[in-house]
C-alpha cells in the first residue's frame, strides 16, 4: 500500500493531511489520486464513507497556486449538505497552501454568495440549480476551470439534475481533467462518462470493501409500542458519543426527538421541513459535540458525511435494502468500527432476510437489555468516568476539599457518594409517538430520473414535482 509520503505530494498538502489526523490512504484514495495527479480523467465507483472526498481534494490542490486568479476547480454535488462538507475538507486539504473554496447552494442569499464570488475563490462547490443561477447572473466565469468533479452522480440522476450537469459541462472549456464519482456505475452514468470524459480511467471500490466490515449489525426485535423504551435502554447502556437515529417520517423524527429531550437526553431532529437555517444550526451542534444525538429522516440524511459517529439506530426499519447501506454507512468510517441497531417487529424479519442478502452480512439478534442491566450499565460508566478524571485531570484545586472531607467521612462512603452522583437514574417519563402506518415495500429498483423539468436543485427541497413525491412520499 501507498502511503501519502509516496505519492509525492507537496509539503503544505502533507502539513494538511497529517492534521486531519490520516495515517494512511483508503484503497479509493491511493487507487484515484496517483492517476489524478498525472492529470486523467477518472471514474471512480465508491460509496459514502470510504475516502472519496480526500481522493479528488488532494489532487484539486495539488494543482491550483494560491496565485490564479479566477475559479480553476469545480465540484458538483446532489445536495447543499454535501456541498457544505465538501468544501470543508479541501479547505482544510488546501489550508497551509492558501488554495481557498466557496460552498454556493439554494438556500443562501445569493447576494452574499456574489460577494464571495467576488473575493476570489479557487475552487467552488455547488449544487446544480444554484450553479446555473450565477452562471445566468454572470457571477460565476467557468472560462479558466481546468478540473471538474462529479461527486455522488447517481443521487444527481435520481433528483433529476443531470440535464443541468451536462448544461454546465458545456460551458466549461474542453482543455479539463473530469473525475466523475458514483456509488453505482448505471448504464446512464456510462452514458455521461462517454460523453464528457476524455479516455477515463475506470477505479471500483466493490462493496465489499467499503465500511461494512468495521460495523457491528445487530437486530433487536420488539413491538412498536416498546420501540421508544427499548431506545432509551439502549442509550443509557451503550452510552454513545455521537449516534444517528433514523425514522420513517418527518412526523416521526419531531416526536422522536422531542421524546429524547424529555428524558434528558441531548437530542435535535433534522428533515426536509425544516429551515436551512436551522439544519445548519442543528448540524453544527452536533458536529461540535453540542448535541449527542440526531434524528434523522433518509431524505434529510442524504450527503451528510460526519465523521466520528459511533452509534446508528434504525428506529423504523428502511424502505429499501440501498437505504440500510446508506444508513448504517454513517458510522465506522474510515477504518474505525461501528454499531448499527435495527429495531423490527415480527412481520418485519423476513424483509430483514433481504437485507442481509444484500449487504452479505449476517445480522445478529440481540436481546433488549433488562432494566437492571442499564442501571447497572449506567453504574459501570459512572466508575469510569471516575477513574478517566482521577487519570486526566489536575486535582490540586479539589485535593484540600477531599482532605477535609476524609477527615468526617469514610472513604468508601465518599466515593460511593461519588459513583451515586455520576449514575444517571433512568427516566420514566411518558412519551406517546402517534402510530405509523406500514409502507408498502417493492423489490424493483428504484427509478431513475433523467429529466428536467425546472432549474431547482437539492438546495431547493426537491423542485421536479415527480421526484419530489418518489423521494418524500414516506416522509410525511
Amino acid at each position: 500500500m501507498y502511503s501519502f509520503y509516496q505519492m509525492g505530494l507537496s509539503q503544505p498538502v502533507l502539513q494538511a493531511v497529517q492534521a486531519m489526523g490520516f495515517e494512511e490512504p483508503t484503497p479509493i484514495q491511493e487507487q484515484t489520486i496517483p492517476v489524478a495527479m498525472e492529470g486523467r480523467d477518472v471514474v471512480g465507483r465508491a460509496q459514502t464513507g470510504t475516502g472519496k472526498t480526500v481522493a479528488f481534494a488532494i489532487p484539486l490542490v495539488e494543482k491550483i497556486s494560491r496565485d490564479n486568479t479566477g475559479v480553476k476547480a469545480l465540484v458538483i454535488t446532489p445536495t447543499r449538505e454535501l456541498a457544505v462538507q465538501v468544501a470543508e475538507e479541501l479547505n482544510k486539504i488546501g489550508q497551509f497552501k492558501g488554495v481557498r473554496t466557496l460552498p454556493i447552494y439554494g438556500g443562501q442569499d445569493i447576494e452574499r454568495q456574489i460577494r464571495a464570488l467576488a473575493k476570489g475563490p479557487q475552487i467552488v462547490v455547488g449544487t446544480p440549480g444554484r450553479l446555473m443561477d450565477h452562471m445566468r447572473r454572470r457571477t460565476l466565469r467557468l472560462d479558466s476551470i481546468s478540473a471538474v468533479i462529479l461527486d455522488e452522480a447517481d443521487e444527481m440522476l435520481n433528483m433529476g439534475f443531470i440535464e443541468d450537469v451536462e448544461n454546465i459541462l458545456r460551458e466549461i472549456p474542453q482543455e479539463r481533467q473530469t473525475m466523475l464519482f458514483s456509488a453505482t456505475i448505471s448504464p446512464q452514468i456510462r452514458n455521461l462518462a462517454d460523453k464528457f470524459l476524455q479516455d477515463p480511467v475506470f477505479i471500483s471500490i466493490q462493496p465489499k470493501e467499503v465500511t461494512v466490515p468495521t460495523i457491528r449489525q445487530s437486530y433487536c426485535e420488539v413491538g412498536n409500542h416498546q420501540k421508544f423504551d427499548a431506545l432509551c435502554r439502549l442509550l443509557d447502556i451503550q452510552s454513545p458519543d455521537m449516534a444517528i437515529v433514523f425514522a420513517r417520517t418527518k412526523r416521526r423524527v419531531d416526536e422522536i426527538s422531542e421524546g429524547l429531550s424529555k428524558r434528558g437526553y441531548s437530542a435535535e431532529g433534522i428533515h426536509s421541513d425544516l429551515s436551512q437555517t436551522r439544519r445548519d444550526s442543528v448540524m453544527r451542534q452536533f458536529r461540535d459535540g453540542i448535541i449527542d444525538i440526531l434524528v434523522a429522516t433518509d431524505v434529510a440524511s442524504r450527503g451528510l458525511d460526519i465523521s466520528g459517529v459511533t452509534h446508528v439506530y434504525n428506529f423504523d426499519i428502511p424502505q429499501d435494502p440501498e437505504s440500510y447501506v446508506h444508513r448504517i454507512g454513517r458510522t465506522g468510517r474510515m477504518g474505525k468500527t461501528g454499531e448499527a441497531i435495527t429495531f423490527v417487529n415480527t412481520r418485519e424479519l423476513a424483509y430483514l432476510k433481504t437485507i442481509e442478502a444484500l449487504t452479505k452480512r449476517s445480522i445478529a439478534r440481540r436481546p433488549l437489555p433488562s432494566a437492571m442491566e442499564v442501571v447497572r450499565g449506567q453504574q459501570r460508566l459512572a466508575m469510569e468516568r471516575l477513574v478517566n478524571t482521577v487519570e486526566s485531570q489536575d486535582l490540586a484545586t479539589f485535593r484540600g476539599m477531599a482532605e477535609n472531607l476524609l477527615e468526617e467521612h469514610d472513604s468508601v462512603a465518599l466515593v460511593s457518594a461519588a459513583l451515586k452522583l455520576l449514575t444517571k437514574v433512568p427516566d420514566r417519563t411518558p412519551v406517546y409517538l402517534t402510530e405509523e402506518r406500514m409502507p408498502q415495500r417493492s423489490h424493483r429498483p428504484r427509478p431513475k430520473y433523467a429529466g428536467n423539468s425546472g432549474s431547482g436543485d437539492g438546495s431547493r427541497g426537491y423542485s421536479r414535482d415527480h421526484n419530489r413525491k418518489y423521494r418524500e412520499r414516506n416522509e410525511r
